[in-house]
């Protein structure tokens, strides 16, 4: 490891022993301080990022695991240079990375600790990632591909730690109150929790909170469709390759256009069958999916699996539940749709259905922060004059199959902006 200074901020016994370090040494974090930032997209990052796309597809394990083969191919030369393209400006100022990022990943997206990793180094930043403290085997490939690289090329040793360890705030103090940026995945329970570990005056956080999503389908647009199969696989990986955790995943499908009653019948008896033998879904899955669903029929109706929600100031809804053939898919079908129904989504294939006449139908649900993908099917400019009104949420608009493409334009945040500082040369 270059050695830029000697200066250490020791971490007691304590907590040295609750941690599990993936990539990266305790003497080496206690230097973190010394590390000096890069300029961002610089070629020492370009090509130590190309090195650890190659190294992880030459895993036989990594071709396994779409998610991780996609991480890989995201960090290749050739698409950090369409990155850097696009991220830098030109003009006259010089732009750095702030300093040490402190990432605290989301618990049930294996390989989104990666990305957020990658956004650090790219602008230029020295990066500690605390990794889900469920062992995913995708993390193992990942740091096993980087510790191999690093290794390698010794540049990059000392600026790279992953680690794994229970919540514990003295930790949390200890690393918060060394790093310039700190990014928190996760959902609100978790920022808050973190929050109350203080960070440097002029350091930042970055802030991942609970999200839902919207998937949009014109009818007319999916029953042209030539391949519905490479159409449910696209549906499938937005939404059952997660369990539907993901922030990105749609809980709600808006059907659009004047064939609704066709499409809905082939879209879902299509999924059905593309979901035999590829999604199993776990008991306690399945027991929460239905918890769910009686706790929305209970809270307006008794407990009816037909019910008309008829709130103050709201409305008159009609909710049915949809019976399939098996719980791998649940649908309940909304004749109004709002951001209050959302507190009773879930995940594992529970899906809210509305029929749509009118976009701005859409914006009570919209116009809530917590609104971030909207996926579709169909022609994207409809969503402009639905944007144009001034919601609150909506930070993306992408084709389905694309929700878990990940960008450094994420959740409303421009992140190179966010992790670097501009001198300002005249």
């Amino acid at each position: 490891m270059p050695k830029y200074g000697d200066a250490r901020i020791h971490m007691n016994d304590d907590l040295k022993n609750k941690i599990k370090f993936l990539c990266g040494e305790f003497d080496d974090l206690e230097r973190i301080s010394n590390c000096p930032s890069f300029a961002p997209f610089d070629e020492d990052t370009i090509s130590f990022l190309d090195l650890l796309s190659k190294e992880i597809m030459k895993d036989a394990m990594a071709k396994e695991f779409p998610d991780v083969a996609t991480f890989a191919f995201w960090i290749r030369r050739s698409n950090i240079m369409k990155l850097k393209a696009r991220f830098l400006d030109e003009d006259d100022f010089i732009r750095m990375g702030r300093g040490v990022t402190f990432h605290i990943s989301p618990s049930n997206v294996a390989v989104n600790f990666a990305y957020s990793l990658v956004s650090a180094l790219v602008c230029g930043n020295p990066a500690i990632v605390r990794v889900p403290s469920k062992e995913f085997i995708q993390i193992d490939i990942i740091a096993k591909a980087l510790n191999n690289v690093i290794i390698s090329d010794d540049k990059f040793k000392g600026r790279i730690f992953l680690i794994r360890y229970d919540r514990d705030k003295g930790i949390n103090d200890y690393l918060s109150k060394h790093c310039m940026v700190r990014i928190i995945w996760g959902g609100d329970e978790t920022i808050r929790e973190i929050r109350k570990s203080e960070i440097m005056p002029r350091a930042r956080d970055i802030v991942f909170a609970d999200r839902y999503s919207i998937a949009f389908i014109d009818s007319n647009e999916y029953l042209k469709l030539s391949d519905k199969n490479s159409f449910m696989r696209d549906f499938y990986n937005d939404t059952y390759l997660t369990d539907q955790n993901a922030c990105t995943s749609p809980r709600v499908i808006v059907w659009y256009g004047n064939q609704i009653a066709d499409a809905k019948h082939d879209f879902w008896n299509g999924l059905d069958n593309f979901l035999q033998g590829k999604y199993e879904i776990q008991n306690i899955q399945a027991v929460n999916k239905l918890t769910s669903m009686y706790l929305l029929f209970s809270a307006y109706n008794n407990g009816d699996e037909s019910a008309d929600i008829n709130n103050e100031n709201k409305k008159v809804n009609t909710i049915k539940y949809l019976k399939g053939n098996d719980n791998t898919i649940v649908r309940i079908s909304v004749d109004n749709i709002d951001d209050d129904i959302m507190q009773y989504m879930d995940n594992s294939g529970y899906f809210f259905e509305y029929d749509c006449n009118d976009i701005m139908s859409l914006r009570d649900l919209c116009d809530n922060e917590k609104c971030q993908t909207l996926s579709y099917l169909g022609d994207a400019e409809l969503f402009t004059p639905l944007i144009e009104s001034g919601i609150r949420g909506i930070d993306r608009i992408v084709p389905i199959g694309h929700t878990m493409y990940f960008d450094l334009k994420w959740d409303g945040y421009d992140l190179v902006k966010e992790m670097t500082r501009v001198v300002d040369k005249r």
